[in-house]
C-alpha cells in the first residue's frame, strides 16, 4: 500500500455521499479508499458489488463491514497461499474492524442492524426515494465503517 495521506473524516463524508448518490453499502466504502487498492473505481465498485444488502440482499455481514473487509485485503495483504502469517493477519484486521463496528452499533450483521425478522429480501433493489433515505441508518453505518478504516491508516502514518 502506497503512503497516502488519509484525512479519515472526509473518507467517511464521501462513503456516505456515495451512498447516497446510489452505490451499496460494500461499494460506497470501498469507494471511498479506492485509491489504496491501486484500482480504478470502476473495478472497485464492480467487485464489491455483491456484498451490498448483507451479500445479494441475503442480509447477512453488513455490506459496510464487508467493505471494510474488501480495503482490508490491501491494507494488510496475503497474496500467496501458504503465507500463514500474513494471513493471521490480514484476518485479525478485519476481526479488529468487525469489532470497533459491533461496538458502536451492536451488530455487523444487516438485518439485526436492519431489524428485518427475514433470513433474506427478494433480490431487487429497494428505490433510492426520500423515504428510503429516511427510514434507512444505512447511510450512518457506511459513515462508521470508512472512519473506522480511515482511523486505522491514520495512526498507521504517524
Amino acid at each position: 500500500m502506497n503512503t497516502i495521506k488519509i484525512d479519515a473524516e472526509e473518507r467517511a463524508e464521501r462513503a456516505r455521499r456515495l451512498f447516497n448518490e446510489g452505490y451499496n453499502c460494500a461499494q460506497s466504502v470501498a469507494l471511498a479508499y479506492a485509491d489504496i487498492t491501486g484500482l480504478d473505481e470502476s473495478m472497485v465498485a464492480t467487485i464489491t458489488a455483491s456484498f451490498g444488502g448483507g451479500m445479494g440482499r441475503m442480509r447477512e455481514v453488513c455490506g459496510a463491514v464487508s467493505g471494510m473487509s474488501f480495503l482490508a485485503s490491501f491494507i494488510s495483504p496475503c497474496p500467496t497461499a501458504g503465507n500463514a502469517e500474513a494471513k493471521r493477519q490480514n484476518y485479525a484486521l478485519v476481526q479488529q474492524f468487525a469489532e470497533c463496528f459491533r461496538k458502536q452499533n451492536g451488530y455487523i450483521v444487516c438485518r439485526q442492524l436492519l431489524g428485518i425478522d427475514r433470513p433474506k429480501d427478494d433480490p431487487t433493489p429497494s428505490a433510492r426515494t426520500a423515504e428510503y433515505y429516511k427510514k434507512r441508518p444505512c447511510a450512518e453505518y457506511v459513515y462508521d465503517a470508512a472512519l473506522i478504516v480511515g482511523r486505522y491508516l491514520s495512526s498507521k502514518q504517524q
